[in-house]
């Protein structure tokens, strides 16, 4: 994967906007998913090749050692956008956008549709984790669908084949239905694959609501939340939670268009909203 929006333009590809209704309970989407596979440009295949390869139990696990403690860095979170707007290059396609106007387009389509101020602070800040690259981490350790590990992995996820390369796939306790979970017990007590969602999800934790933050932390996960997949995992909460990922879900897709936002013209706007919810500092 040459550029770090080019994940997103793949999702915009594999769920057109006209399919941007709530996911089903059960996977009815699934051809349509398995036909987009095979179309797709060889450096996303190649990323999602290393993402089922390295995303393991153990590989999870050292990243939450590593950056759960939060200790990486201290900013705030305008100061962390303007941060992750170092990842734009020349050579990017969406090079006329920074990462803050993409950031701003979101939380802009959200509160022009009249949703709570949260959930429009959900839009500007859940990508933020993204800052994990400039931290030294590949881009397959920081976007991409995420999934389960620690259980059979789904055909539910993109490129199901590449799984067969992740050496969870021949542990035996990795390999049944529930793996090292029971049934239904929760995705609070199941690891993701390690990314961006994962991490924002706990540097947000201590200050936005639990539907906010189901958001951040699944709205990559779209195994779960479009196709059905691992449904045994899930419990009541985890049901009704993931109604407003589906909820958020078309913000995230559709929302980078053609209009710049002013960012001058808005920032006062989105840094009190910002200071109504977080402290100046934050640990990243």
């Amino acid at each position: 994967m040459d550029h770090l929006d080019d994940w997103e333009e793949s999702l915009a590809a594999r769920y057109p906007a006209g399919d941007s209704r709530p996911a089903p309970e059960r996977n009815s989407a699934g051809a349509a998913f398995r036909d987009y596979s095979p179309n797709v440009r060889p450096g996303i295949r190649e990323f999602y090749r290393l993402n089922h390869r390295h995303q393991t139990v153990a590989f999870v696990e050292a990243k939450k050692r590593q950056y759960l403690p939060l200790r990486t860095r201290r900013m705030g979170v305008w100061e962390a956008m303007e941060f992750l707007n170092t990842l734009v290059d020349d050579s990017d396609p969406d090079a006329d956008f920074s990462q803050i106007e993409h950031l701003l387009q979101t939380a802009e389509a959200i509160r022009h549709d009249g949703h709570p101020r949260w959930f429009v602070l959900t839009g500007l800040v859940h990508d933020l984790g993204k800052i994990l690259c400039l931290f030294g981490e590949p881009q397959w350790a920081v976007v991409g669908d995420t999934f389960p590990v620690g259980c059979a992995f789904s055909d539910t996820v993109v490129f199901p084949e590449f799984f067969a390369e992740n050496p969870d796939s021949r542990t035996a306790e990795y390999r049944t239905a529930c793996g090292i979970y029971t049934e239904g017990c929760g995705l609070d007590a199941v690891h993701l694959s390690w990314g961006h969602d994962e991490y924002m999800y706990h540097v947000a934790k201590p200050y936005l609501p639990a539907e906010a933050l189901a958001m951040i932390r699944y709205h990559s996960c779209y195994a779960i939340h479009r196709e059905g997949g691992y449904a045994h995992l899930l419990n009541e909460r985890d049901r009704e939670l993931l109604r407003w990922v589906r909820a958020f879900n078309p913000y995230d897709l559709y929302s980078k268009g053609d209009e710049r936002p002013d960012v001058r013209k808005l920032r006062p706007y989105y840094e009190e909203l910002v200071a109504e919810y977080f402290p100046s500092v934050l640990d990243w």
